[in-house]
């Protein structure tokens, strides 16, 4: 089994779902949060465009170190900006899976904001990781836009906004 073949694809057919998720983010509305707890929409779809990255970060480092290196995402204006974040991580992400064999992916990765450590991992989990957390927070997004009534697509199959039944 191609482990890196199957990781490739599987970035790219969950790029594909969440670019139709991302197109139709309200960018009239940046700061809508379902409860005061939740995330504010735009800080949300950044991130979400932000994860495709995730995998090019654990082939090119063996940590993260928030105090060293702070979370600050980019300010998009528009769906394309949102969607061009996304398309950049996967392309990124895709060509340093490119360079690696599998092996690599066994190697330790680190999160921590200094000498707090958030999770150790391989390489691979990591990647596994970015992708459970893409499909997550796609789905917070999805409830989001069901409260601002606006259709939800399909993720692995149909919505019941695209039924016609």
């Amino acid at each position: 089994m191609d482990i890196i073949k199957l990781l490739k694809h599987e970035l790219t057919e969950e790029a594909v779902t969440t670019r139709k998720f991302l197109a139709l983010v309200p960018f009239d509305k940046p700061d809508f949060a379902p409860h005061e707890r939740s995330m504010k929409m735009m800080d949300l779809v950044t991130h979400i465009a932000d994860l495709m990255s995730w995998p090019k970060l654990g082939v090119e480092t063996d940590e993260l170190d928030f105090a060293t290196a702070p979370y600050n995402p980019t300010k998009v204006e528009n769906n394309d900006q949102l969607i061009a974040i996304l398309d950049k991580g996967l392309n990124e992400s895709l060509a340093s899976l490119s360079e690696v064999e599998e092996a690599f992916l066994e190697r330790p990765w680190i999160l921590r904001t200094g000498e707090i450590i958030h999770a150790e991992m391989t390489k691979y989990g990591l990647i596994r990781v970015s992708l459970n957390q893409i499909t997550h927070h796609r789905a917070q997004l999805g409830v989001y836009l069901r409260l601002l009534n606006i259709p939800i697509p399909g993720s692995y199959g149909p919505s019941a906004d695209e039924q016609k039944f």
